[in-house]
């Protein structure tokens, strides 16, 4: 298969309507070819394409930062000469000096599949920017490397922030080609945006479902390490609104979970009382990992990993990572009642409102947790109504 960028790069007549326009380029570590040349080389080196700048998304375009809410600065690439501008710095939307540096601006950037990732947002803003500076956009599109499942609470009116672009569920199953035209209609934008779609995507064919195996795997953010952490992440990013270690400082962030008192072998037997139909297609082990930093820094911690790369027990349809946490959330409550589970600190900026909140797009999730009569099944009623008018509104923005 051949990735937006791939199929620009290979067909001349559509390099040929870039000729005398101005180009920017929005991307990350993970835009590159199928040799690893990044986006920004390969078009330089494309004769009919005239560079005048480029952006980078959050942890910057060379993705070096390795936390989040570490800003990156503007600079000026050395081999080019452009200008490098951040949207994860002094601002999150481009500025009109910025807006005026192109004429179109390519957007190549992996995302992966969860609405908290923060990519998709900024496509949102730059979208919206460009129908007010009457400028054009292409998409040059790249997998879902979480396919094409749905899960997850639909982010409410009021709830939207820089973890929260729009109304959709935590798993969107959406290519960020395809969201682009849902930010579209959905805002109602007029603006010049063009998809450079994908070449033989398979979002549903095993064993990759959304990834194509036989690619390199390059991460979209430095805690997204490989195919099993963008499986479970639609899950595991909860973590960062708790007081859990989600496993940043070890080798596995965002598999692994868990903290100094609690007890993993207990909490997984707890999950499998409540509500194991959730648990499909992986497999948890107790585990106890020290973080290098983050969370729980030089502490033991008792906790699980979750394991998703075994092909006998993986099915894809079946894999929910957001009720698993979200039971794994509730099973702490079962068993320690008074446990301080919920983080309170300024996430993504935002100071009024919890993390867990904000991550999730309104406080169901937290309140069905916290309250201690309501059950699986409750949870289950709300979520799946909010999927199923997820399903029937996506599905019209499918090109794959």
């Amino acid at each position: 298969m051949k990735v937006g960028l791939e199929c620009l790069l290979d067909d001349v007549a559509l390099r040929g309507r870039l000729a005398g326009r101005r180009v920017a380029l929005l991307a990350h570590p993970t835009s590159v070819t199928r040799d690893l040349t990044h986006a920004l080389d390969a078009l330089a080196a494309t004769p009919e394409i005239q560079l005048t700048a480029a952006f980078g998304p959050q942890h910057g375009l060379r993705g070096d930062k390795q936390d989040n809410m570490m800003e990156s600065p503007d600079f000026i690439d050395p081999q080019l000469g452009i200008p490098i501008f951040s949207l994860y710095g002094e601002v999150r939307r481009p500025t009109a000096v910025m807006m005026d540096s192109f004429d179109v601006l390519l957007v190549d950037l992996q995302d992966l599949g969860c609405r908290i990732y923060t990519f998709i947002t900024t496509l949102r803003y730059v979208l919206e920017e460009a129908a007010r500076h009457d400028k054009a956009v292409w998409v040059l599109d790249r997998p879902n490397p979480a396919g094409r499942p749905v899960e997850g609470l639909r982010l409410h009116p009021g709830w939207e922030s820089f973890v929260g672009a729009g109304a959709m569920p935590m798993r969107h199953g959406l290519t960020l080609g395809e969201l682009a035209g849902w930010f579209i209609a959905t805002l109602k934008l007029d603006v010049e945006c063009e998809v450079i779609r994908m070449a033989d995507w398979q979002p549903d064919t095993a064993p990759g479902y959304g990834w194509p195996l036989e690619r390199s795997w390059i991460n979209p953010s430095p805690n997204a390490p490989n195919l099993s952490m963008a499986r479970c992440y639609a899950g595991t990013v909860m973590l960062e609104g708790t007081t859990l270690s989600e496993g940043r400082g070890t080798t596995r962030p965002l598999e692994l979970f868990g903290a100094p008192d609690i007890d993993g072998g207990a909490l997984i037997a707890e999950m499998q009382r409540l509500a194991p139909e959730w648990l499909a297609s992986c497999r948890l082990r107790p585990c106890w990992f020290e973080p290098t930093f983050h969370k729980h820094a030089g502490a033991l911690c008792s906790g699980m990993q979750i394991h998703v790369d075994d092909p006998r027990h993986y099915d894809h349809a079946a894999f929910k990572p957001w009720r698993l946490m979200a039971l794994a959330f509730k099973a702490i409550r079962r068993l320690q009642p008074d446990y301080p589970l919920w983080r309170d600190f300024a996430y993504e900026y935002e100071h009024e409102r919890l993390a867990i909140d904000l991550i999730n797009g309104s406080p169901l999730l937290r309140e069905w947790v916290d309250d201690p009569t309501t059950q699986p099944g409750d949870l289950e009623a709300l979520t799946a109504s909010d999927e199923a008018a997820w399903r029937r509104a996506s599905t019209d923005f499918y090109l794959y």
